[in-house]
């Protein structure tokens, strides 16, 4: 079988690795679904030739937490609180998710999130009321064709009797588990704040035991007055498999022992700052040595681009710590964070917290070829900026071609191997049906 041979020519290339750095103009050879070179002037004969003079190539972004569960209710919790959220949308609209709701809202959502430029999602899926509903959402990110970490996720507690003997099951099937597979199985656990310790305790235990990583929400508003990260520390069981969204009301001394025991962390600022959870902790996680990621997390609050999450971490790091500074009667020094921390964060740190930093996140050599291709336009040319900063700026209108283990996913600005209409269509008869169900619709 002859080799497939892809040379994306002439961009300029931010490339999320240290030893490569920045190419104000370079190409990318992709063999395989592989990345086999990044340099200028790379010469293949036997390749196509992808022009993009002009263009920003990139790596795919990372999203480490997305429930695509609730893509169908795009923009019902759009004035909703955190409470409001808890009792519309996990007590009132989601116990109506029939399998087929999870489906086609899986699918669609890996299709806007592939349409923005993102390549890699975690699956937050805490949508689980049966067996069947975790196989609809697992068979949507296949369709998709996205690169995923499915975050298995009960959808009520206590945990079912089917509970266990269904992970087990998923962890023993062979569409998980290969490391260089699109697909990766983690436990979404509810955690010790919307649980309770010992709950996250036996979720852990059976997670590690079946060799998964584990992401949990901590630092939540209220709730983070339980000191989850404290409780797990005394009990021996923080670690580096372990992901914890939010944070955003731990204490500097919780962050700090994250980092120590390799855990990672996830921030979803556009949500927090919205429905009340804290304030993002970005720079806080930074002080501590953590490497944060970020995360969309709803679709049904916000909009669903990780150029929007980049923008308002940027920003509400950078109002913190000047605000800090004007408090005191100073003008605000060195900014904390920077546009390149920011695409870092999108990028590499996002493969680092979900455990794929071998398989995606930079342009690197050997690395599966998932990268976005970010086209000049009227808003971002001409610049004197650097290339990070226009990332920044961009969103999912300027994303012309996005490529998952070197296969176009979106190309030349529309996404490939999908009847769009015809799934908004499936979409929108699961929105329609779930609002009825739930007395909600308007």
């Amino acid at each position: 079988m002859s080799e497939r041979r892809l040379l994306l020519r002439g961009g300029s290339l931010f490339t999320s690795d240290d030893d490569l750095g920045v190419f104000t103009s370079g190409d990318v050879l992709v063999v395989d679904g592989v990345i086999r070179e990044v340099g200028p002037e790379i010469i293949d004969p036997r390749a196509e030739i992808v022009p993009v003079h002009g263009s920003i190539v990139m790596p795919g972004l990372v999203d480490t937490h997305r429930h695509l569960w609730q893509t169908a209710l795009r923009h019902v919790a759009a004035d909703w609180t955190m409470s409001d959220y808890v009792a519309g949308m996990i007590q009132g609209i989601g116990p109506g998710f029939a399998p087929e709701d999870v489906r086609i809202a899986g699918l669609v959502g890996s299709l806007e999130a592939l349409d923005a430029g993102t390549t890699t999602v975690m699956d937050w899926s805490h949508i689980v009321h049966t067996p069947a509903h975790a196989d609809a959402a697992i068979s949507a990110l296949e369709t998709a064709g996205i690169r995923a970490v499915y975050g298995y996720g009960l959808a009520a507690l206590p945990a079912a009797d089917w509970f266990e003997s269904d992970l087990r099951r998923l962890a023993g099937t062979a569409r998980f588990g290969r490391p260089d597979g699109l697909l990766t199985l983690a436990l979404a656990s509810w955690g010790p704040e919307f649980a309770d310790v010992p709950t996250t305790v036996r979720d852990i235990e059976l997670a590690r035991e079946l060799g998964l990583r584990i992401s949990l929400h901590i630092g939540v508003g209220m709730m983070g007055a339980a000191r989850a990260v404290t409780e797990l520390d005394a009990r021996g069981l923080l670690g580096d498999d372990l992901e914890f969204i939010h944070a955003t009301t731990a204490t500097d001394a919780e962050l700090v022992r994250i980092a120590q025991t390799g855990g990672s962390v996830s921030v979803s600022p556009r949500v927090e700052m919205q429905m009340g959870h804290g304030y993002p902790a970005t720079g806080r996680m930074l002080d501590a040595g953590l490497r944060p990621s970020l995360s969309v997390d709803i679709v049904s609050g916000i909009p669903g681009t990780l150029f929007g999450e980049m923008r308002a971490a940027m920003e509400a790091e950078r109002a913190r710590q000047n605000a800090a500074a004007l408090s005191r009667h100073e003008w605000p020094g060195p900014l904390r964070v920077t546009a390149e921390d920011m695409v870092r964060m999108a990028t590499i740190d996002g493969a680092l917290a979900l455990g794929l930093a071998d398989v995606t996140g930079s342009l690197t050599p050997g690395k599966q070829a998932d990268i976005t291709v970010l086209r000049a336009d009227v808003t971002s040319v001409p610049t004197a900026d650097t290339i990070a900063s226009q990332i920044v700026a961009a969103d999912a209108h300027v994303v012309e071609h996005v490529l998952v283990a070197g296969e176009f996913r979106k190309r030349d600005g529309r996404i490939v191997g999908h009847d769009l209409a015809a799934r908004r269509q499936d979409l929108d008869a699961s929105r329609l049906r779930l609002l009825q169900a739930a007395g909600a619709l308007v």
